[in-house]
């Protein structure tokens, strides 16, 4: 038994000592094997900018809530109500309710108010005629006793002359009297009069008050202006929905988007913003359609840029006009932009990754059975690939990846007298490519289009 187990141990043993020479005699693949080889292109090269961004319509008719919330004191609501995405309406169909709550309070308040008004005017006008009455009473009793005084002077003309003297007397007295209680009487009244006056102001003020609450509350149930699908947009903070608020100071409730003539919003980075301008063509595909692709122009570029949450590096607003309409187009919707910022016809170019770096451009170029690290002088690229001034011809093989024993290889550099006059050629070229951008640019007339932002609690209506 133990001499079978050592014979099998022992065949084990020389198998794997077999195995371990045959893989050491066979040749171990270079680095220079590995790495991917490719041809030097020459031919159209499109400098382009891509972007992603989103539909929306370049006209649009905005349907706004209640207009009078700011006025009595409403700063903002929130949509309590509204019909599902995708209904279709007509001209006066019903689509979304405001919430009621705070205007509600403020009827009930201005209603107490008017009810509490009222009372006082009316009390008023008890007090005035009571006092009035007393007054009229006091003149009329004043007229009976001047009556009385007259005639008394009037029968003592044959008596002593101090009688008659104190009957004259009484008699001016009595209609000084009369006289003051005559102007006192008008006094009261234009009292009365200016209190009922002040009281009726403020009466009409709050029932002009209550009317314009009660005329509000009619414009917080929102209704379609003509005929279309309800859509719902996006605010900053994500779909609108029950809950979305409207402000007192834009209180835009929805749009009635026209979808013959749309626009891409997007955002272009810093690092490429210069190369876009106005003018520029734009291929645009639409992500929810992708096997549909159609044409734009740049109208518009943003001379700030903006820190956007989902950007890493400050950005740009670009808008790009769609050339074509399409019934599959939605606001919203998002799209996939190629911005071409230039074209060269015929140039050469390789792809970035090829291209490596140090204080110097080379590339790792096979030439004569060898390998070299040749100089280049680059031109623009875009993100795949980048054009090569001087360095290279059509079909130079060169390396996607260093080979091995990359930095042994022989260095092959530029003339300085010929790289000195490609700089100055790539500066003149560079010079006339902005001058043609700028005319392009001057071509496009400036339009006022939907802003960003601001859009909280917000749907559209496609028609």
């Amino acid at each position: 038994m133990i001499k079978r187990v050592s014979l099998i141990i022992a065949a084990l043993a020389l198998v794997s000592i077999g195995a371990w020479f045959l893989l050491k005699s066979r040749p171990a693949a270079s680095k220079e094997d590995k790495a991917l080889t490719v041809k030097v292109k020459k031919g159209e090269f499109k400098v382009k900018v891509t972007a992603t961004g989103e539909l929306q319509a370049k006209r649009s008719e905005k349907i706004r809530g209640p207009q009078g919330m700011r006025t009595n004191g409403i700063w903002q609501t929130s949509i309590s109500d509204m019909v599902a995405e995708g209904t279709l309406v007509k001209e006066g169909d019903y689509v979304a309710t405001l919430d009621k709550t705070e205007l509600s309070n403020r009827i009930r308040d201005s209603q107490t108010e008017l009810d509490k008004i009222l009372t006082q005017l009316e009390q008023a006008k008890i007090d005035t005629a009571i006092e009035l009455r007393g007054v009229r009473d006091q003149l009329v009793n004043l007229k009976f006793l001047k009556k009385e005084k007259d005639l008394q002077l009037e029968q003592s003309k044959y008596e002593p002359q101090s009688v008659i003297q104190q009957a004259r007397l009484d008699l001016e007295r009595t209609e000084r009297d009369y006289q003051q209680l005559l102007k006192k009487y008008d006094l009261t009244k234009e009292k009365s009069d200016a209190r009922i006056s002040e009281i009726n102001t403020s009466m009409r003020q709050i029932q002009t008050k209550l009317t314009q609450l009660t005329d509000l509350a009619n414009e917080f149930v929102v209704k379609a202006p003509k005929g279309g699908m309800v859509i719902y947009a996006r605010s900053w903070n994500g779909k609108v929905g029950p809950g979305s608020q409207v402000h007192a100071w834009d209180p835009i409730v929805a749009e009635l988007p026209d979808l013959t003539s749309m626009i891409s919003k997007t955002y272009v980075n810093e690092v490429d913003i210069s190369k876009v301008k106005k003018g520029q063509d734009v291929k645009v595909k639409i992500d929810a359609f992708p096997d549909r692709e159609y044409t734009g122009k740049v109208i518009q570029v943003a001379n700030i840029g903006e820190q956007l949450k989902d950007y890493d590096a400050k950005v740009f607003e670009v808008v790009i006009q769609v050339n074509e309409a399409d019934s599959v187009m939605r606001p919203a919707m998002t799209t996939s932009n190629e911005i071409v910022t230039y074209i060269y016809p015929d140039v050469v170019f390789i792809p970035l990754e090829s291209l490596q770096s140090d204080s110097l451009s080379f590339v790792y170029k096979k030439t004569d059975g060898k390998i070299v690290r040749q100089e280049v002088i680059t031109g623009e690229s875009n993100d795949d690939e980048v054009i090569v001034e001087y360095g290279l011809a059509k079909n130079d093989e060169i390396f996607l990846t260093p080979p091995a024993d990359a930095e042994k290889l022989q260095f092959v550099p530029l003339d300085k007298a010929i790289k000195e006059k490609i700089k100055k050629k790539q500066e003149a070229e560079r010079k006339k490519r902005q001058e043609e951008a700028l005319a392009r640019s001057k071509a496009v007339k400036d339009e006022n289009l939907p802003t960003s932002g601001g859009n909280d609690g917000m749907f559209i209506i496609i028609e």
